[in-house]
């Protein structure tokens, strides 16, 4: 399910992308796929992060706080993508609403496959 996610993420990126280069100006279009690009990556990151935290070999390890792990590398990923996001709007590189709209593929992309898995759960239930 959370490939799914990541594969929807892209191609809401895509279509985000060339909707905003046909209706937009060029700073909100790069606020688009600036911010799609930080999610996309980001979450692609925390994707492979609790992947390979929770292998295994990792949890039988005695003592490893597996848990702090994973926020250690999640809140460096959220302060490098707080440095990149304020840089891009300091410098008036990006449009801010182009920018919200970019990062808010994400949750877009998440809620597309909760509804589909939730629509194919309801329906095969019916049948």
């Amino acid at each position: 399910m959370i490939d799914r996610a990541v594969k929807f993420n892209w191609l809401l990126l895509v279509a985000g992308g060339l909707v905003a280069v046909m209706t937009t100006s060029m700073p909100f279009y790069l606020g688009v796929m600036a911010g799609g690009l930080i999610v996309a990556v980001n979450f692609h990151l925390l994707k492979r992060t609790i992947t390979q935290t929770i292998c295994p070999d990792q949890v039988s390890q005695k003592g490893r706080s597996l848990m702090g792990q994973v926020l250690v590398k999640y809140f460096i990923r959220f302060a490098v993508s707080g440095v990149v996001i304020f840089v891009l709007i300091a410098n008036h590189m990006v449009h801010p609403l182009g920018l919200l709209a970019g990062l808010s593929l994400v949750v877009a992309s998440v809620f597309l496959v909760t509804l589909f898995a939730v629509t194919r759960l309801l329906f095969k239930e019916a049948v």
